[in-house]
Parts: structure tokens; sequence; C-alpha cells
């Protein structure tokens, strides 16, 4: 399986600086995105420090022999990076005035072949396109969620609700921070979205997904998924990471190799 990624990040239409931050590791095939939170430029701190920390950390792991790790020795080592980098952030707000009660939310993506390992703290979210199916493959760690499972709000009186903001995991605001790790098969033509509630919160999923289905390149689909954010407000900053999943091209490669190319 071969791989496709595009990433972009918008401060969107309201608010004045960009306190997410995406990352992309290509070589080693590793995707991370943060929803920084906190006081004047203490959530922008806090994201930058999650996702620098992570691709560099997992980036070397994977690079030193982690890609012939087991599903579970790939989940270990990604909750070791969640919970150094949680401390960074935490120790960082907790030193400086500056940056008291900063934190993030996070989801990240590690793939490998025919399989892929999801990563989420918080709010900010995966969903998967496959065929014409696409769904959110992460959880919310929200009260507005807790209330949905609990059967005290319905998914569509929760898309009105003037508390989704409110997360019940983030990175940097306690001493530990637990993160939920899901396996999933890839298969040819899987596209996998990574963003921020600045999307999620602005475009409603049937939105979301007509534009992933509909033709062109991944930068025109991120570049689409921005603009409609900002169409319907803006409200916060935007930030889209798109994975794209292909078979490897087995025929061409044969006969290359029978034609000495």
């Amino acid at each position: 399986m071969i791989f496709e990624y595009f990433a972009q990040t918008d401060p969107g239409l309201i608010r004045e600086n960009n306190e997410d931050s995406v990352a992309l590791d290509p070589e080693n095939q590793v995707l991370v995105l943060a929803d920084g939170m906190g006081g004047y430029n203490a959530g922008e701190v806090a994201s930058a420090m999650a996702t620098t920390f992570i691709k560099a950390e997992l980036g070397r792991w994977l690079a030193e022999g982690g890609h012939e790790a087991s599903g579970r020795e790939l989940k270990r080592a990604m909750e070791i990076c969640i919970d150094n980098a949680n401390r960074s952030i935490f120790n960082a707000a907790n030193s400086n005035a500056q940056y008291a009660g900063m934190g993030t939310t996070l989801v990240m993506g590690v793939f490998q072949g025919v399989r892929c390992l999801i990563g989420h703290v918080g709010d900010s979210r995966c969903y998967r396109l496959r065929g014409d199916s696409f769904q959110q493959i992460t959880r919310d760690h929200s009260l507005l969620q807790e209330q949905i499972d609990a059967g005290l709000i319905s998914p569509e009186q929760a898309q009105y609700a003037t508390h989704k903001n409110l997360v019940t995991r983030a990175l940097g605001v306690e001493d530990t921070v637990l993160l939920e790790v899901n396996e999933f098969r890839v298969e040819d033509g899987d596209l996998y979205l990574f963003c921020s509630d600045g999307l999620s919160d602005m475009l409603p999923d049937n939105r979301i997904a007509a534009i992933l289905v509909g033709a062109g390149t991944l930068q025109e689909k991120a570049n689409a998924l921005v603009d409609g954010a900002n169409s319907s407000g803006g409200r916060d900053n935007i930030s889209v990471i798109l994975a794209q999943a292909r078979a490897k091209p087995l025929r061409r490669g044969l006969l290359s190799r029978m034609l000495g190319q």
C-alpha cells in the first residue's frame, strides 16, 4: 500500500491567531494534528509542542526499527510519546505564568502497509471515506458525547448544543492523560481525514463527505473543506490532514522489471 498526504491549516475568520498545529512525516508515515487552548498564545504553544515532539520522537523510534513492530508495540510507543508530550506541556504550563492553563486536543495516525493506528485525545477527529461510505472512526472525548452516550441528548439535538467544545481529555491539563488508540485495516482507495473542530463544527458530515467524494487532488479537497468552513462562519481555526491509500501498482512493477527498467 502506498500513501499520499496533504495538510492545511487556516486561522478562520474570527480568531486573530492560529492555535492549531499540524505535522507530517511522510517517510515514517506519521500524521499529527493538534488544536490548542489557553490564554493569549498559550494554545498555540501547546499544540506546537505536541506535534513537534510526537513527530520527532515517534519518527525516530520508527526509523530505528519500529516499522517491524507489532501493532501492540506500536500502540505502546504512541502512548509513551503522548505521555512524554503531555508532561512537557503540563510542566511548561505550571512553570510559566504566561502559559498557565494551556492544553491541546490531538489526533494522530501511523500507517503501516494494510494497517493504521489512530490515536486521539479530546474532540479532534478522524473520518474515513471507503467507497461511498463516510464514517467518523474516532469518538469525541467531550461532555456532549457523554450526554449522547447516556441518552440525555440525541445526535440531532447535539448539532445545536451550546457546549460543543467542553472536552473531557486534553494534553497538558493534568500530569497524566489517556490516549485512545484503535487499529484499522486499510483498503485500496481509503481516504482518511484528520481535522480540528473548526471544520467539524462548521460543516455537517454530509457536506464533508460530498467534498471528499468529488473529483480533485488532495490539495483541492483540503482547500474546499477550509473554504466551506469559512463560508459557514469560520468561527475557529480550521486544520485538515488528508491521507489517501492506494494499492501498489504490482503489474506495472512486474512489467518494468521484465523490460529491465
